[in-house]
């Protein structure tokens, strides 16, 4: 008659046990093995380890990822920092060339008049002033007389024929050039020499 009668522990068992997944749950087996070997919570256990590991590769990849992405915004910001002044400073050339001219256009017997030489004085103030400025904000002349033409720096206006300069040689610069740290601003403008005909 006791057989008939459900043991309380077991029903106990059965309740803990309700909505516990069919592969947790064991079979009845001695050890819980199925024909391979293999219980149903080590293989429950290894996809959960396949899982954790896959996991922790995207954990990495998103991190890598992350670490691209600070440092090209690091790259950008410092980029956008130290070429600020560029659109300026294109602007700002035409200043510069106009107090070259104006400078180079003096007649020497004009510059020791004594009327004249304030006027001078405070001109080439001025273009020194500038060229300071420039230099505080990394933007340098670029040499070419008498330098191989560098198509990277120099445009070509004209060739020149003598016999002074090797051929590629610049012999005359008709409007500097200029550089911003490492980048063009503005070509310079050059005669560049070639052989007489």
């Amino acid at each position: 008659m006791e057989n008939d009668k459900t043991n309380p522990q077991d029903a106990a068992m059965e309740k803990e046990l309700d909505g516990v997944p069919e592969e947790f749950l064991d079979k009845g087996d001695a050890d819980g093995a199925d024909d391979d070997g293999t219980s149903p919570l080590d293989e429950a256990l290894g996809r959960l380890k396949d899982d954790l590991e896959a996991a922790k590769q995207e954990v990495l990849y998103a991190k890598a990822e992350t670490q691209n992405v600070r440092r090209r915004m690091e790259k950008d910001v410092a980029d956008a920092r130290a070429y600020a002044a560029t659109g300026f400073a294109r602007d700002i050339l035409s200043v510069a060339d106009n107090l070259t001219r104006a400078i180079e256009a003096i007649p020497a017997e004009l510059r020791e008049e004594e009327r004249l030489k304030g006027l001078v004085a405070g001109i080439e103030a001025t273009q020194r002033e500038v060229e300071k400025v420039f230099a505080q904000h990394g933007i340098s002349r670029i040499a070419s007389k008498g330098l191989p033409l560098d198509p990277n720096q120099h445009q070509a206006m004209m060739e020149i024929p003598t016999d002074e300069a090797e051929p590629g040689t610049v012999v005359q610069e008709m409007q500097s050039g200029w550089m911003i740290r490492d980048r063009l601003l503005r070509p310079a403008m050059v005669g560049v020499a070639k052989k007489p005909d």
